[in-house]
């Protein structure tokens, strides 16, 4: 009866430790996708400071405009990267 205990415990080890990495690389890729959120946030609160801008002084559109999408694409770069460093660890890691 217990001859057997050593390879169960074995087995048990071996497979706990495989949904372990499983379920490290999900949180880690989940934590990995919490930049996009942010970006996300940064992207709402710039667009309607710029709305606010222009609704200040509609003269100076083109240029609030150009600074709208130059700061837009900066922080659109950090979502990309967090969602490459996401799926990444999802699929290269497992």
């Amino acid at each position: 009866m217990f001859e057997d205990a050593p390879n169960a415990v074995q087995q048990a080890a071996t497979s706990s430790d495989s949904s372990l990495k499983v379920g490290l690389v999900a949180i880690g890729a989940g934590l990995a996708a919490i930049g996009c959120l942010g970006t996300g946030i940064g992207q709402g609160f710039a667009a309607g400071k710029a709305a606010e801008a222009v609704g200040r002084n509609p003269e100076a559109v083109s240029k609030i405009r150009t600074m709208l999408i130059l700061g837009d694409g900066i922080a659109e770069t950090a979502a990309i990267y967090a969602f490459v460093i996401a799926i990444l660890i999802l699929f290269v890691l497992k």
